[in-house]
């Protein structure tokens, strides 16, 4: 990415969490704990679906490995430098490194929405279409899809992080953020844009967000429309549990998302942005494996078989 020369600014200052030194380390102890029994659950879904030669054949087992890797990804876009940041409260980024972890997890995230889309097409299919659903739900099918969310996520925000990062930033140069953050950085461009740009950014989030969203709403409706039929009467409890553990994931991502990207003008609560961006980098990756995971027939009998080979 070719960054303008005609910034003065080489370095920016994370201002992070202003909370005294007692409460920071508490913060990093507790984060550094999430972050790391987040990876040991995610490396752990990974390992059973390579390791199992059943859960390496479904669609939703395919996509679910996939996305817990991205989860991993994600996570650790924004956390460890937060970490280090608690330790270190300097906070200081340089100009490049600011704009590569927005780009990364910008892209992250994005990825994470086409995710729970191909999710929820998944889901839609095997519930509606089920006597179709091998040959449209192939494995090659299945990381075709695959592919495409994780190019469709890497490239929705280029044209964004390429147009910021040519702006004009002189100071002051502290963000008022624990990560670097778009709004944040256009407030800090020179002279001040306005809010034309900051509009732009935030209709390019709400797109991706709320496009993919109605697609998510939209198969699921369908699928809980489906189930309601008579015929479903037998597998009706099955199918409800596992897309009902699909909608929690997504109600946790968008829940917290939406508010934050769809709707600008929140830089008077600095503290409350603060805290939700925390909730939907750090807590909801911790979450998704468990709600997952949890009471899946599937994956205990998968973890039953591993056990049983060794």
């Amino acid at each position: 990415m070719d960054l303008s020369n005609r910034t003065a600014i080489q370095e920016f200052i994370l201002l992070g969490f202003e909370i005294g030194q007692q409460k920071r380390f508490l913060l990093l102890i507790f984060f550094a704990v999430l972050y790391i029994f987040t990876l040991v659950e995610n490396i752990t879904i990974i390992t059973l679906v390579l390791l199992d030669a059943h859960l390496a054949q479904l669609p939703m087992y395919i996509l679910l490995s996939n996305f817990s890797w991205l989860e991993m990804c994600y996570v650790s876009s924004t956390v460890p430098r937060m970490l280090f940041d608690l330790a270190s409260p300097e906070g200081i980024i340089s100009f490049h490194a600011c704009f590569l972890q927005f780009y990364i997890f910008f892209s992250l995230g994005d990825t994470e929405c086409f995710f729970l889309s191909a999710m929820a097409l998944d889901r839609y299919l095997g519930i509606c279409h089920p006597l179709h659903y091998p040959q449209m739900m192939s494995k090659r099918s299945c990381y075709s899809l695959v592919a495409v969310c994780w190019i469709l996520g890497f490239l929705w925000h280029v044209v964004p992080v390429i147009l910021i990062s040519e702006l004009s930033f002189c100071g002051p140069n502290i963000i008022d953020h624990f990560l670097c953050d778009p709004g944040p950085l256009l407030s800090l461009a020179c002279p001040p844009l306005g809010n034309i740009p900051i509009v732009y950014q935030f209709s390019m989030d709400a797109l991706v967000i709320l496009g993919n969203l109605f697609f998510v709403v939209l198969s699921y409706g369908i699928v809980i429309l489906t189930l309601m039929k008579t015929s479903y009467k037998g597998s009706r409890r099955k199918a409800f549990s596992t897309i009902s553990f699909h909608l929690v994931v997504v109600t946790l991502f968008y829940g917290s998302v939406a508010g934050m990207y769809v709707a600008p003008g929140k830089e008077d609560q600095s503290q409350i942005t603060k805290v939700v961006t925390l909730f939907y980098t750090a807590i909801t990756p911790f979450l998704n494996p468990i709600i997952y995971c949890l009471r899946n027939d599937q994956v205990m009998e998968a973890l039953g078989r591993l056990r049983n080979q060794r």
